[in-house]
């Protein structure tokens, strides 16, 4: 393995400040050639823009605003998320969805927040980066009045059942696996769903700077997670 892409790099995060350059570096020699920056808030999505174009070909982005900052998501900032997402380093709209496990924002805010961006991806032509939390009926009742218009989705980061990833499935989505799956405590029950995922609907990810694979050997003493560590 020595081309991988790692779809979801929190790579904007304050955690990477002191050595961003070495961290893509690293990933790079690990055979992670190329990064896909995720956008999770308007911030974000802005500095993420700013470091796919320090290394085009290498480094791409996402613009979106997660559940967490649905709350946030005014007329003024889905019109500002329109024109990064219009940026041609931007893939995908996203990370957005619906996370009803912590509720950082009110449920309606995430519902309507999210088919803002399911909308703004079907006008621009563009993927959907997508998260789902403990909202799994409601989320796939959304998705499914906008699949048919929209180019492509992916679901980050998936830690569900196999009911669960096959109505994903039939919703012709692609899935996203991270280092979840190395988790002896919780990833039991992915490992067992996992070899459901057709070849082509399978993609991996780090989700730097969080679940770090537990085991990775030696574990970084920081217990800060990279893309180096995706293979």
């Amino acid at each position: 393995m020595d081309d991988l892409v790692d779809i979801g790099v929190n790579l904007a995060h304050r955690r990477f400040d002191a050595d961003r350059d070495e961290v893509i570096a690293r990933a790079a020699a690990a055979g992670v050639k190329r990064l896909v920056i995720t956008g999770t808030n308007l911030a974000a999505s802005r500095r993420a823009l700013e470091l796919a174009r320090v290394l085009p070909g290498a480094l791409y982005s996402t613009a979106g605003i997660h559940p967490h900052e649905a709350r946030n998501a005014s007329p003024e900032a889905l019109a500002e998320l329109r024109a990064l997402a219009q940026q041609p380093e931007v893939r995908a709209v996203g990370e957005c969805g619906l996370d009803f496990d912590r509720d950082f924002s009110p449920r309606p805010r995430q519902e309507e927040a999210f088919e803002a961006q399911l909308e703004l991806a079907t006008a621009l032509g563009k993927p959907v980066f997508l998260h789902e939390r403990a909202a799994h009926a409601r989320f796939v009742s959304i998705l499914t009045r906008w699949r048919p218009r929209l180019t492509a989705a992916v679901l980050h980061c998936f830690t569900g059942t196999a009911a669960e990833l096959d109505a994903c499935l039939a919703l012709d989505m692609h899935i996203g696996i991270t280092g979840w799956i190395n988790d002896e405590r919780r990833g039991l029950g992915l490992r067992d769903v996992v070899a459901r995922i057709p070849a082509d609907r399978l993609m991996i990810e780090i989700d730097v700077p969080f679940l770090i694979p537990r085991d990775a050997d030696p574990q970084p003493r920081d217990r800060r997670n990279e893309p180096a560590l995706l293979p």
